[in-house]
């Protein structure tokens, strides 16, 4: 029977700052100003420390004003300065707040250690329901990196985030945030003409995810993200609707949507910030808005995350909301099929056959095992319409991923080793870790059908290069394909440094770094 469509502080006082220059930026209940001095303002005082015993800059000035408790306190709360320790102290050098954050590294510190950085400070400082006013000295920093405190700045935004729509009482505490650097201009322009919109692609991200599938089914998905890009230039946004899916013969995207009574859609999403025709870069994100298995009905425990089996999808919708932002100069089209597999009288059976838009035939040997029959049809028709120069698909796909690399990374497919490792470098840089997984000839063996062309599953064991051979069919073999398999990753039992628990965004950044990186 078909599913019926269902309806959806303690303030501290603000802190006088004398400098040569100011910039602010607000937004998410997040003021962020970068300044070039400051005064002794009796507020939250935050500063990063690599070496206790040997404090510089402010941390010894601070240190000499109080007579050495300063660095005595530190020593007897064994305050080491590990990369990560916080530890804050009270009343201390006319701060109502002192949090001192360990740096200490060998090497230079990386973008994504620096957002860690201001992911913890975020955790320290924030409280849903409370005012924070903050000064953040980055004096100490061991880092190269010139935007270094518009990156901490990125890592704190990303870990302020709660998701709170169906809760009475709503989280309304709001960061304000000074920091105090030598190149205001360039930290300025590189947190609020760029980073900052990534944080806010995210945290969009996190907000699809985090939906009931009740509220976001196909449609719904469509309006949102139809919503957020409002009034944002050089964006074109198509919806094909099931008569279009008809006239394209996707019959693999149709096949999986039969069973709710929420058709399916198929979004695209052109960014057009290079020339036309200038080759795009696709990206292709599973959206199974609910997935309960369809005739291949999943057990009843944790059901309930496959709200967020769509979450490759809501990455692909962030990313190309960054990009936008900030107006990179590069092509990008981003297709999103969305579907709701659910049991019902007319819902595809195992043992069907389905026929795709590349004519390929596809045996349903679970109906589970979906998100690469969406797929299928949205990549070939990337190809065929947009002629990309490059293709990343990205879905909760295997619980084999997840199983092969738990939570730390992303499984990664290509069709070669080496372009294999210059992924895991994209990854690397993004703080989003990818690690890869083998695509043998014989997984292209294994998912011949004896009545169709191909089988969607039962394989075999390497369930999660099984599903990667499946949507590899309908991809040129001579087109540079990524495969992520994010089904580990995209949410989260406990909090991590950038974000707390439940959907973190996974992909945004990873796909940001990677168009960063070929662009025209």
């Amino acid at each position: 029977m078909k599913n019926i469509q269902a309806l959806a502080g303690l303030l501290a006082k603000f802190f006088a700052i004398s400098l040569l220059f100011v910039s602010s930026v607000s937004f998410a209940n997040i003021d962020v100003r970068f300044v070039d001095s400051m005064d002794d303002s009796k507020n939250t005082l935050v500063l990063v420390v690599n070496e206790p015993g040997a404090l510089t800059g402010y941390s010894k000035t601070l240190n000499e004003s109080t007579e050495q408790n300063f660095s005595a306190l530190l020593s007897l709360n064994n305050f080491t300065g590990k990369f990560g320790e916080v530890q804050t102290l009270q009343l201390i050098g006319g701060f109502e707040h002192v949090v001192v954050v360990g740096t200490q590294n060998d090497l230079p510190l990386t973008a994504p250690e620096l957002q860690n950085l201001g992911g913890k400070i975020a955790a320290t400082l924030s409280s849903k329901n409370k005012d924070i006013e903050a000064i953040i000295l980055t004096d100490n920093l061991n880092a190269e990196l010139d935007d270094a405190a518009a990156q901490i700045a990125f890592g704190y935004h990303l870990r302020h985030y709660s998701f709170d729509k169906y809760k009475a009482s709503k989280a309304d505490g709001k960061s304000s945030l000074t920091f105090v650097v030598n190149n205001v201009s360039l930290n300025q322009n590189a947190y609020e003409n760029d980073l900052r919109f990534l944080a806010e692609g995210v945290h969009f991200t996190r907000d699809l995810a985090s939906e009931p599938g009740m509220s976001l089914y196909p449609q719904a998905f469509v309006e949102r993200v139809k919503e957020k890009f409002k009034g944002i230039d050089n964006i074109n946004i198509d919806v094909l609707d099931v008569r279009d899916m008809e006239k394209n013969n996707m019959g693999a995207l149709l096949g999986v949507g039969k069973g709710s009574i929420h058709d399916p859609r198929l979004l695209v999403i052109e960014y057009t910030g290079a020339k036309k025709g200038e080759a795009p870069i696709a990206l292709a994100g599973k959206g199974i808005t609910f997935d309960t298995g369809g005739i291949s009905l999943k057990g009843n425990d944790n059901m309930w995350q496959m709200k967020s089996d769509m979450s490759g999808a809501a990455a692909v919708a962030g990313t190309l909301y960054a990009i936008a932002q900030r107006g990179e100069k590069v092509n990008v089209v981003g297709l999103m099929p969305l579907a709701e597999n659910m049991p019902a009288e007319d819902a595809i059976r195992p043992g069907d056959v389905l026929n795709t838009m590349q004519g390929t035939t596809i045996e349903i040997m679970s109906t589970d095992a979906e998100g690469r029959l969406i797929l299928s049809d949205a990549v070939y028709y990337a190809q065929q319409k947009y002629k990309p120069k490059m293709l990343l698909n990205i879905a909760t796909l295997t619980g084999s991923a997840a199983r092969a690399l738990s939570d730390e990374y992303a499984a990664l497919i290509t069709r070669d080793f080496a372009f294999s490792q210059q992924i895991m470098q994209i990854g690397e840089k993004s703080g989003e870790l990818v690690w890869p997984l083998p695509l043998h000839p014989n997984h292209f063996e294994q998912i011949k059908s004896d009545i169709a062309d191909i089988k969607n599953s039962g394989a075999g064991n390497p369930g999660a290069s099984i599903g990667a051979a499946v949507i590899a069919t309908f991809v040129d073999e001579d087109l540079p394909w990524v495969h992520l398999d994010i089904a580990g990753v995209d949410w989260l039992s406990a909090d991590i440094d950038v974000a707390p628990k439940g959907s973190q965004g996974w992909g945004v950044r990873f796909m940001d770094e990677l168009v960063r990186q070929n662009k025209p």
